[in-house]
């Protein structure tokens, strides 16, 4: 019976996140404080007090999802003994931390940078992503590659959801494609710019830099990288997966595939929300999921 701990991405967020942890535990309440240090303005009233538009900015939005999630798996203490980690895009920045692969300070650091450099990127090139139900993978990627825009395969979420990534021009030609080809939905979901893509090109070469300056350790236990849906501890590698990972899919539905063929029987997810849970449970229902929130 093997653990895998599992770390949510964008999208989790909610207002009040984190205040139970910040109110009833020293060491986190210590961690939050140094986190409002090191981003230089006070994150959490952000997310103890702010409204939705607030925690929606993606320079709040993913500093907050990685601190309520690194904090909680800091306060488990002894608790948190994972045979495997992954996190869903930016939560696989919280699950390389979580596994001592990356310190607390760097890991914000780089988030930080990483939420900054996305959203130059969106801003430069206006985009969108959408949702695409109950179409094979192999479908979708067909039609996303005849589309003449700029638009990819983002997040292979389960079998059968599949979002895709690119220009507004791009994702409603491939929407209305995909629809015509028998997708149950193809929506376009409310965010800022094209993640996943192409189009974040030059987020990515911003954040290879900070990566790079990064020191990496072996983490405790194997990370299962988005890019490649694999087990990796080298940091050399981790590091590469790492930069790759902004352009390329996040291929969740083959991570939880992998983790399940090396043993694992039970999935905890750690940080808001309890997205992941669900999905994991459409890529297998006989493993056991639960959360800490």
């Amino acid at each position: 019976m093997k653990k895998a701990y599992v770390f949510p991405g964008q999208g989790a967020q909610f207002v009040g996140m984190g205040k139970d942890l910040y109110d009833n535990n020293e060491e986190a309440k210590a961690l939050f404080e140094k986190a409002n240090e090191i981003l230089g303005f006070r994150i959490t009233d952000l997310m103890f007090n702010g409204t939705e538009d607030d925690l929606k900015q993606t320079k709040v939005t993913q500093p907050a999802i990685f601190l309520h999630s690194v904090i909680l798996a800091k306060s488990l203490g002894d608790n948190f003994k994972p045979d495997m980690v992954a996190g869903h895009s930016l939560g696989e920045f919280s699950a390389l931390v979580a596994a001592g692969a990356l310190s607390f300070e760097e890991g914000l650091k780089l988030v930080s940078k990483r939420a900054q450099a996305m959203q130059k990127a969106c801003e430069a090139a206006p985009s969108t992503m959408a949702a695409v139900l109950a179409l094979p993978d192999e479908k979708v990627e067909e039609i996303c590659a005849s589309i003449d825009h700029v638009v990819a395969p983002a997040n292979y979420n389960c079998p059968g959801q599949l979002v895709i990534s690119g220009t507004h021009e791009g994702v409603d030609a491939a929407c209305e494609k995909l629809l015509a080809a028998g997708a149950k939905r193809a929506l376009k979901l409310k965010v800022g710019g094209a993640f996943h893509s192409p189009l974040m090109k030059p987020a990515e070469d911003e954040l290879a830099e900070a990566i790079e300056a990064a020191e990496f350790k072996t983490p405790v236990c194997p990370v299962y990288q988005n890019v490649d849906g694999k087990p990796h501890t080298d940091p050399k590698e981790i590091k590469e997966n790492l930069i790759k990972q902004l352009t390329a899919p996040v291929r969740w539905t083959q991570d939880i595939q992998s983790m399940i063929e090396d043993g694992a029987t039970e999935f905890i997810e750690v940080g808001p929300g309890s997205v992941l849970q669900g999905l994991v449970k459409k890529i297998n229902k006989e493993v056991s999921t639960s959360g800490h929130q």
